[in-house]
């Protein structure tokens, strides 16, 4: 009996390793189809490690009750002592293997982020990769509820082909808009400038014409 909760607790370390394996994996990968791979190898074989963190988890409650029991039969006084230190190590366990399950789902959360940018090259792939994420999302979900960790998790969609076409075609729209209206501004400015220049040369033009006509009208009355 003594040699199994140290049994227990290196299958559980084992386990998370796993975890943490796949969620290196998956970081490490940058190509959609790389993604799609490593997202599906995650589906797989995330749903097996978290069956035995959770067999794990089971064992470890069942042997805290024979702890209990046994210090209650052989000291009274110890008892509530003995009481928090296995819930304090029950709580350890848990944030570990929260922990691990997280950095496992934002890696996928990333997965799936950059899936959604690469829709309309890559459709289906892309799709695939969400589908994965959602997976191993609802298994994860699952397993947390299970242990009695919070998870505030959203779900993601898959974006459609014709949305990602839409943005691109309205980020075009948007973008020939801003040009047509500084096109326009731009003409505008230019036209205000040369009706002042034309402004300016006329008045010019007019004030020479005037000082000529007066200086024609002086040599006349000096004539006569």
């Amino acid at each position: 009996m003594q040699a199994t909760p140290a049994t227990i607790a290196r299958t559980q370390a084992y386990a998370l390793r796993q975890l943490d394996a796949l969620a290196e994996k998956m970081e490490r990968k940058t190509k959609i189809g790389d993604l799609a791979k490593m997202a599906k190898e995650a589906e797989s074989k995330a749903r097996g490690w978290l069956v035995v963190l959770a067999g794990c988890f089971q064992l470890q409650d069942a042997i805290t009750v024979l702890e209990l029991d046994r210090v209650l039969d052989a000291s009274r006084e110890e008892l509530d002592r003995h009481r928090l230190a296995l819930r304090a190590a029950r709580q350890d366990r848990l944030e570990l293997i929260s922990r691990s399950t997280e950095r496992l789902m934002a890696r996928m959360d990333a997965a799936a982020g950059t899936a959604n940018t690469k829709v309309l090259l890559h459709p289906t792939t892309s799709a695939a990769v969400v589908q994965s994420r959602e997976h191993v999302a609802s298994v994860v979900d699952d397993f947390h509820a299970r242990l009695g960790i919070e998870s505030g998790r959203q779900s993601l969609e898959a974006k459609r082909w014709v949305d990602a076409a839409s943005e691109v075609r309205d980020k075009v729209l948007e973008t020939g808009a801003e040009r047509v209206d500084a096109s326009r501004r731009l003409g505008n400015e230019a036209l205000d400038r040369a009706r002042s220049v034309q402004g300016r040369l006329s008045s010019e033009i007019a004030e020479r014409a005037f000082r000529r006509r007066g200086g024609e009208d002086e040599e006349s009355d000096e004539q006569g």
